[in-house]
């Protein structure tokens, strides 16, 4: 390899490297006039490396600049965090002529924060682990609740041979867990298209109306999508905890996919308000 391209390729080299070091900029003081630096945020710290340079700046009330001082001796450095974490770092050295005595400082010039973007990916990180374990324990206790035969009052509903019944309703931490029953005594698979629950609201007045309003469950535990001849399955809905003024009930709607075997079952707020 020629000389030339050598040196072309080291020098190449070390210009990439350079372009990478952190270049910090350098602010003159001395011990005979104040020098003011203007932050973008108010200041929490500031710190110098050594005795003979200071910094002070209100630590009872917050405000944007500080007042560097100094005495003659070796250079040092400054760093400053602001009060949302930006870090700015500095060399600061004496001089006995100062040419400037105000620095503005831009966000841009910040090094970098002292709550980094890792902490962000570890707060997802437990968030969806928090998630896993909601998911686990409704599925703990969903099937606990399925091993278990506990009853509130009669809730049943059927037509043409399917039975729509809530067995139970019970209060468990924060959540309500509806533990529904649905028996297919046709001559016909039953296919699934959905089953809703509402809160229906029963307008008072001489023009009596009413008004539904859906209710998204958090956790949906062994819904089926077809219940065969002969066959009774027995699934859980989990939804937030709420209860209900005598003026409101519960409406579980079950539609049947491609047929009309639908099916609405009415539950009493005093139910809700009163669960296992």
């Amino acid at each position: 390899m020629r000389p030339i391209l050598i040196i072309a390729i080291v020098l190449i080299s070390v210009l990439a490297q350079a372009q990478t070091i952190e270049v910090l900029d350098t602010i003159y003081a001395n011990d005979s006039k104040n020098v003011a630096l203007f932050f973008p945020e108010p200041i929490r710290q500031g710190i110098t490396g050594s005795e003979n340079f200071v910094f002070t700046y209100n630590r009872e009330k917050e405000q944007y600049f500080g007042l560097l001082q100094a005495q003659p001796g070796k250079e040092s450095n400054l760093l400053v965090i602001n009060i949302n974490g930006s870090i700015f770092s500095y060399i600061v050295r004496y001089k006995a002529q100062l040419s400037k005595l105000n620095y503005f400082v831009p966000l841009s010039n910040s090094i970098g924060n002292e709550k980094p973007k890792v902490v962000d990916s570890i707060q997802t990180e437990t968030s969806e682990k928090s998630i896993d374990n909601d998911t686990y324990y409704y599925q703990k206790f969903c099937s606990y609740l399925l091993d278990r035969r506990q009853y509130l009052g009669r809730h049943t509903r059927h037509k043409e041979g399917v039975i729509l019944r809530v067995e139970n309703i019970v209060f468990d931490k924060e959540e309500l867990y509806f533990v529904i029953q649905i028996r297919n005594n046709s001559t016909l698979d039953y296919d699934l298209n959905f089953l809703n629950l509402s809160i229906e609201t029963r307008q008072k007045g001489k023009k009596k109306s009413l008004q539904r309003l859906y209710q998204e469950p958090i956790f949906k535990h062994h819904l089926p999508s077809k219940i065969a001849v002969n066959e009774t399955v027995r699934f859980i809905y989990v939804m937030p905890k709420f209860s209900l003024s005598n003026d409101r009930r519960v409406i579980l709607e079950l539609n049947e996919k491609d047929g009309e075997r639908n099916i609405e079952l009415k539950i009493s707020h005093k139910y809700i308000n009163n669960p296992n």
